[in-house]
């Protein structure tokens, strides 16, 4: 279980993760030693999955976001996670999810252009065994992006 020392190392890991031990043990106001002992605790029982850069995919080229809803064939003979797992194999994807409602997986593309997606999706998602049809929605503006999830130790107290 979580105490508010845990939720504060993650809420400044989640601000910058590449800040030492010594810098957030400063930040929670609590020993090095300790800091360090939390962070490795908190890592072992999968509370911090990884630590990674975020990368800015307009200045990298990849200008165009869609998502694309997709519709499952089940008379094909193929399991649905299956075939969410073989869609999350294609590098443009950087989401895939398993859904409620009238579609039944959601993924999440970035690629450079229009003409890129178009390709993705008619010649290479279309084409898996298990996809019977989908319908693509092109981002035109990003408000807001964020892995960050809204910490509080009473929050997370309440999900236990």
């Amino acid at each position: 279980m979580l105490d508010e020392k845990d939720i504060a190392i993650l809420e400044v890991l989640q601000e910058n993760a590449r800040l030492t031990v010594k810098e957030i043990s400063k930040r929670v106001n609590s020993p090095i030693t300790t800091t360090h002992a939390r962070l490795r605790k908190l890592e072992k029982e999968g509370y911090i999955k990884a630590y990674s850069a975020v990368l800015d995919a307009r200045k990298l080229g990849f200008s165009t976001t869609a998502f694309v809803f997709v519709s499952f064939a089940r008379n094909q003979g193929v399991d649905q996670r299956r075939v969410a797992q073989e869609i999350a194999k294609f590098p443009e994807v950087q989401e895939v999810h398993i859904i409620t409602g009238e579609w039944d997986i959601l993924v999440k593309v970035r690629v450079s252009s229009v003409d890129e997606l178009g390709e993705f999706v008619v010649n290479r998602l279309r084409n898996l065994q298990g996809v019977e049809k989908t319908y693509t929605s092109v981002v035109l503006e990003t408000v807001k992006e964020t892995q960050k999830l809204p910490l509080s130790p009473s929050r997370v107290a309440a999900r236990w």
